[in-house]
């Protein structure tokens, strides 16, 4: 990690201790830094990372009364942020520590629907079908399907994947605001001396876009690194629904199961990428639980034209992690 000298003794943070924490799947990393005029995070993003969109979203979801990190100083050229501290109460922690899920989970949903509710800002970039069905080509096919089947995909396969996303969400397609793409318990903060949405602190929404709401929800209900006991599922969705009284019911189940099986298809393959390319086994762990929330997610009508594509491509036997007999990936450039 990164320690600019003179960015942060300009803003008072000079002589701040520094401490590390640890990396995620990002190029991202973070120190915490203490003894400066506040408690304050570094953010470390270089390129291909930009901090400049986390900076204008921080300050248009404050605005709309949501608790997400303030921004205190910036260098955008050289990928540096200084940020604001919440402290260590990820929800992931203290769920980890034994915490009850159910308070969590529903108060993730109510800061959910609260972000779901704020104007969009202008600019952000569109995760609708063609996006989507991009990001799942560059997992699914660029990397599972070569480590599965040990050569690469068929040009008429890609063809087939990407028609068949294209009518699974095509029918969702009206509804948009800021979706956050990551909202699960490892970038969500407790405190406890805010109120309503406010009690949950978001992190890591520089990645954000204009999309379907279920999208969100499917990640945080549907979480692809732990387990959500289904009582505290349905609690969570149903908080949601409760604060959006405009949204219907049925569509809205419907748009959670398509962008759920497209999440959970892509992230599946994401972990073998994560593996192969970037040297992260330990990804490989949460491959069984994306591939069962993908069998769960396929037996909803509204995700039939993926469930007859992978019938038909991919048999049952091979939805899972792939051996380890075909370690050669697609190219070093696929993303």
């Amino acid at each position: 990690m990164r320690f600019p000298e003179p960015f942060l003794a300009a803003h008072g943070y000079g002589a701040a201790e520094r401490a590390p924490l640890p990396a995620d799947a990002s190029h991202r990393r973070y120190a915490r830094l203490r003894g400066g005029p506040r408690p304050a995070l570094l953010m470390d993003a270089p390129p291909p990372e930009d901090v400049r969109p986390f900076a204008a979203l921080s300050r248009r979801l404050l605005a709309a009364g949501l608790s997400v990190p303030e921004v205190l100083a910036e260098d955008p050229a050289a990928g540096f942020l200084l940020v604001e501290d919440f402290g260590e109460a990820t929800h992931a922690g203290l769920l980890d520590a034994g915490a009850d899920p159910a308070p969590l989970y529903e108060e993730a949903a109510e800061a959910l629907a609260a972000l779901h509710a704020a104007p969009p800002p202008p600019g952000l970039p569109r995760w609708d079908a063609a996006a989507m069905a991009k990001a799942t080509a560059a997992t699914f096919l660029d990397w599972w399907w070569p480590a599965a089947f040990g050569a690469e995909p068929p040009s008429v396969v890609r063809a087939e994947l990407d028609a068949a996303l294209h009518a699974t969400l095509a029918p969702f397609a009206g509804a948009r605001g800021i979706v956050h793409r990551d909202f699960f318990p490892a970038n969500l903060m407790r405190l406890p001396d805010r109120k309503g949405p406010r009690r949950t602190g978001i992190l890591d929404f520089q990645d954000a876009a204009l999309g379907h709401p279920a999208y969100d929800v499917a990640s945080l209900v549907e979480d692809a690194r732990r387990d959500v006991a289904p009582e505290v599922r349905r609690a969570a969705l149903a908080r949601y629904l409760s604060l959006r009284p405009g949204l219907d019911r049925g569509e809205f189940l419907g748009a959670l199961a398509a962008h759920g099986a497209q999440r959970h298809l892509r992230v599946a393959a994401l972990w073998v990428r994560l593996d192969r390319r970037d040297g992260k086994p330990g990804y490989l762990q949460h491959g069984p639980r994306c591939w069962g929330l993908l069998d769960r997610a396929l037996s909803q009508p509204a995700c039939a034209p993926l469930r007859d594509f992978l019938d038909g491509r991919v048999p049952r036997e091979m939805r899972r992690n792939p051996p380890a007999s075909f370690p050669v990936g697609a190219p070093a450039e696929a993303t």
